[in-house]
């Protein structure tokens, strides 16, 4: 069985293998969500949807991950993280199938039983391979948490590119997906099996899948990684869309904008493990939260110059909370798939929940300025940062 809790007989080259297995499911990950994304377009035009109810549709992911999540340290702590990635993996995968199927077919309802098995895998499958990405981490002896997080960015550049060629040639969605599907479940299986091996949970480690709900530093942890998925989430959702309504430019140019947010984020994470291991996780995630908040405001008060330097500051402040939250709520090793499934549970909340809230706000006081929230949100949650400190600093 191979689950959260490296052996003592690990050998660095089992640790190596591993993390290079780790870094290609997070890949594997991003590109299937941005394969989706890249078709929702269609998806609405296909059965007839007005946005307000391709939302709702959209919603149908969200839920199953939420309800997925947290009872996923449980099952890790059972049957480890290879059975449980791969369990995810043919969820998720069976689900964009179903929901490409049911969207060419015109069935919103066959669409919505795809995206909410999609959803239960994504999350499952997210859950895990932070489970095991935080294993590695440890056996590494150095932060690298974040480049697995970057691995998932690059995933989704992937994935948005190959869309935006197969859309411009015709490629049918069924045969796009499906083809993505395929690719994805014969990957992310064989690899998972070069997870790295574990020693036997103690007596009461099942329990501990519930119990983590209850203690005070992981739920602390989750509400940092709450505040920080909402600043992520925030401008995935609603950067481009800013941009166009609050500056009058090209939606292209809206679209660019949200591409410098991405490549910013993505830098953030790949240089930002050194940061990590030289100042701590306090003093960096303080900083990013920082850039966060002064990136949103250049934005909204900044003019056209402020507010490109300000996407790339919210976009290298926005990159590390999620990743960083997931390593510190897994420094106990024993217990650390029932805490990393109490935080991510709670971060996805934060994608659940923002853009409807960011929608109302926006209808209330405008687009631009909508993306206040962000920073506002920011403040009180630099106070619980200091859940996240490493053991020993």
């Amino acid at each position: 069985m191979t689950g959260p809790t490296t052996g003592a007989g690990t050998t660095s080259s089992q640790v190596l293998v591993a993390r290079n297995a780790v870094a290609v499911v997070f890949a594997l990950n991003g590109l299937c969500f941005a394969t989706w994304v890249s078709r929702i377009p269609e998806v609405r035009d296909d059965l007839g949807l007005t946005n307000g109810r391709l939302g709702l549709l959209l919603l149908a992911i969200a839920a199953g991950s939420v309800l997925a999540m947290p009872t996923t340290g449980a099952l890790i702590n059972r049957f480890g993280t290879i059975a449980v990635t791969r369990f995810g993996l043919s969820s998720a995968v069976l689900g964009l199938v179903t929901a490409a199927m049911g969207a060419s077919e015109g069935i919103v309802p066959l669409t919505a039983l795809g995206l909410f098995a999609y959803g239960v895998g994504t999350g499952v499958w997210d859950v895990a391979m932070n489970v095991e990405g935080a294993a590695v981490e440890r056996g590494l002896g150095r932060t690298i948490m974040p480049r697995f997080h970057a691995g998932f960015s690059l995933g989704t550049v992937l994935g948005a590119g190959v869309g935006a060629l197969v859309i411009w040639l015709g490629l049918p969605m069924l045969a796009h997906l499906g083809g993505v599907a395929v690719l994805a479940f014969g990957v992310v299986w064989t690899r998972a099996r070069s997870f790295l091996p574990v020693e036997p949970e103690p007596e009461g480690g099942h329990s501990s899948a519930w119990t983590a709900w209850r203690e005070p530093r992981t739920l602390l942890i989750g509400l940092m990684v709450f505040a920080l998925a909402l600043t992520e989430g925030t401008a995935n959702d609603w950067l481009a869309l800013a941009l166009v309504d609050g500056y009058d430019v090209a939606h292209w140019v809206g679209v660019t904008g949200f591409a410098l947010f991405v490549t910013a984020m993505t830098l953030g994470r790949l240089l930002g493990t050194q940061l990590l291991d030289r100042f701590g996780r306090l003093a960096v995630l303080w900083s990013t939260m920082a850039a966060a908040a002064g990136g949103v405001v250049l934005i909204v008060y900044g003019g056209a110059v402020g507010a490109v330097a300000g996407i790339a500051l919210w976009g290298v402040g926005a990159s590390l909370g999620f990743p960083v939250g997931m390593s510190a709520a897994a420094d106990d090793p024993i217990r650390a798939a029932a805490r990393v499934s109490v935080v991510s549970t709670i971060g996805y909340g934060a994608f659940l929940g923002g853009p409807p809230l960011l929608g109302f706000v926006a209808d209330r006081v405008g687009t631009l300025e909508a993306l206040l929230v962000v920073a506002v949100l920011l403040v009180p949650s630099a106070l619980v940062v200091p859940a996240a400190r490493e053991p020993g600093r």
